[in-house]
């Protein structure tokens, strides 16, 4: 190690050097979106801001990193301060996994997931942050793949719009970096500021990629979209591994490299999913002696089933990362594959989850997705936050979608109007009596679609109809469509995602299925209980964490709930909320009035958020 701490001390070629835009005839570059005259700010950023993170010396940082990640045998460590109990399962851990897992480095050491454990008290996992007040202001750079409203296709662009806005509300100074694909509106494309554009070495492919950056700002936040049409021209955001792979390997360098371009360098980096889990690596490799190298970072997992698994070979010519992170304790999984997610949990500062039931959950066999292992072993760094939703999107008192608008004081007799609309609307039997259950889902088996096919002879009645708005599987939306043919007035298929008819179906509905088979979070119940709409949930996860069952002998609860997995089970949940709807009303009505009045926003999670990143920053 004494060799490392003497290469650390050279003065190295930074693998980070600004480019300058070459116009050689003979060098490769990729072609860059076309930019008016018009769109250029007249000020240029900072000249000599640094923009890649590769250089000529690549093999001396390799060297280095090399040395820095040398793995110590786990009894050198220094010992923690640690009770009995606390001893022996640090050693049954310890002897199950040390063979795979390497010690996590110090956070002194430049590069961490494969070195000595962290010499720190810290609790095997933690669910409260203690706030840390009278602090600076605090930046934070959110990196991601998709946020509303520039596009969306889940629970993921929902977070990357409401929760930095959240923040901002908070005293936080907040940027978000999105590719600028291809799909984005018009209407937002046209408001785009160019802020300026560079050249990045990626991996290697000998090739310079351009690097374009423009910028949206709305409600305080800054939008900023890496421009490049050789990775950011297809329809989708998401096309298959092949092509998503590459995409965003580019994505997470040059996110890194725009940031030290436009010289803002956070305190705090905020990556999500897969599709960025390989910032945190690059930034303590390729970027670690550049400005924003400094920065601390989180990375929060929305779905473990998702991770970026290729083949090495790929990986390490795509990102040029030193062949020393591709180990059992970072990047490799199995043989010959590197999991970019695996590579994220090993090397971020903290690790999030979207609820603190599921931070326990992929923490065991049943829901780890293979990385069970690996998440016990940093589950000291790991933890669960539960999202909100966005009042200023989900209000029914203000929702332009609704029949009738309506809050606390009137949900009871308007939420009856709703319903008389959303009948009439939909083709159904126009009745207030009717029970009205509804189904706002992805049509897939994780969200329990077995289990609804299962029992839905069993569901109708001529007292209960059936909405359901989505896409998904075949198999589902053709069975749908199939009920809707022969019950007629009782069953609505909408077989698409139709934003504002969603707004509708939650006020106008009476109960709301969310039968997940896993559900890291879910939006849907939350949305439901903020528009007077009770969710008939399983017991995993989010709704675990955010739907207390009801029980009718004390009145406690906000919803109905079963634990296995079964179909059974969900038929018993949705006949008891029958029975409390139409033989205890006045229960009912109070139990809706109850789940009106929870707050459910961004205010209290953003605030859990804004404590991590306090902590973090005290290191």
């Amino acid at each position: 190690m004494a060799d490392a701490a003497s290469e650390s001390e050279k003065p190295a070629k930074s693998a980070s050097a600004p480019k300058k835009r070459s116009t050689a005839s003979n060098k490769k570059t990729t072609k860059k979106s076309t930019v008016t005259k018009s769109e250029k700010a007249d000020d240029k950023p900072v000249k000599d801001a640094v923009v890649s993170g590769e250089s000529a010396s690549a093999e001396a940082n390799s060297a280095e990193t090399a040395a820095a990640v040398e793995t110590a045998p786990v009894e050198a460590a220094p010992a923690e301060v640690k009770t009995p109990a606390e001893e022996t399962a640090a050693e049954n851990t310890v002897m199950q996994e040390t063979a795979e897992y390497p010690a996590p480095a110090a956070e002194e050491t430049a590069s961490e997931p494969v070195s000595e454990p962290v010499n720190e008290e810290v609790a095997p996992m933690v669910t409260e942050v203690n706030p840390v007040y009278n602090l600076p202001r605090r930046s934070v750079a959110f990196i991601g793949s998709e946020c509303f409203p520039f596009v969306k296709t889940g629970g993921l662009g929902d977070v990357m719009y409401a929760l930095p806005r959240a923040l901002v509300k908070q005293n936080c100074d907040v940027r978000v970096i999105l590719p600028r694909y291809a799909c984005i509106p018009k209407q937002y494309q046209d408001k785009m500021i160019y802020r300026g554009e560079f050249y990045m070495d990626l991996g290697k492919t000998k090739r310079d990629y351009y690097v374009g950056i423009m910028e949206y700002i709305c409600d305080g936040v800054v939008y900023d979209f890496i421009d490049n049409q050789e990775f950011f021209t297809a329809g989708n955001p998401y096309v298959n591994l092949v092509d998503d792979i590459p995409k965003y390997c580019f994505f997470s360098k040059a996110a890194l490299a725009a940031l030290n371009y436009m010289n803002w360098i956070p305190d705090i980096i905020h990556c999500h999913d897969w599709q960025a889990a390989l910032v945190p690596v690059f930034l303590r490799s390729l970027f670690k002696t550049s400005p924003v190298g400094r920065a601390k970072t989180v990375l929060t997992i929305h779905n473990l089933r998702f991770q970026g698994i290729y083949n090495i070979p790929t990986l390490q010519y795509w990102t040029g990362l030193p062949s020393d992170v591709f180990n059992m304790g970072a990047l490799k999984q199995g043989y010959n594959d590197a999991n970019m997610l695996k590579g994220g949990l090993a090397y971020a500062d903290r690790i999030t989850t979207v609820s603190g039931t599921y931070a326990g959950e992929i923490q065991t066999p049943e829901y780890g997705e293979e990385l069970d292992g690996h998440l016990r072993y940093h589950s000291y760094k790991l933890r669960g936050i539960v999202n909100g939703i966005d009042y200023d999107m989900w209000n029914p008192e203000t929702d332009p979608a609704l029949a009738v608008n309506y809050g606390l004081g009137d949900v009871l007799g308007k939420k009856k109007e709703n319903k008389r609309a959303l009948q009439q609307e939909l083709g159904l039997v126009q009745d207030d009596g009717k029970f009205i259950v509804s189904l706002i889902s992805r049509l897939t088996n994780q969200k329990g679609l077995d289990l609804i096919n299962a029992i839905l002879p069993q569901i109708l009645d001529d007292y209960t109809q059936m909405i359901v708005l989505g896409t998904g599987d075949r198999q589902y939306e053709d069975t749908f469509r199939y009920y809707e043919n022969t019950h007629r007035g009782m069953f609505s298929a909408c077989i698409q995602y139709d934003e504002s008819r969603a707004h509708r179906i939650y006020a106008g509905s009476d109960a709301l299925l969310v039968p997940s088979r896993f559900e890291p979070c879910g939006l849907t119940q939350l949305n439901a209980m903020h528009y007077g709409t009770l969710p008939i949930v399983r017991e995993t996860g989010g709704l675990r964490d955010t739907v207390e069952p009801y029980n009718n002998i004390t009145g406690a609860g906000n919803g109905f709930t079963f634990d296995r997995y079964d179909a059974g089970l969900l038929l018993d949940a949705i006949n008891r909320a029958k029975t409390e709807f139409f033989n205890n009303r006045y229960h009912w009505d109070e139990v809706v009035q109850r789940d009106m009045a929870k707050d459910v926003s961004w205010e209290n999670s953003a605030r859990q958020y804004k404590d991590l990143y306090l902590e973090l920053t005290q290191w």
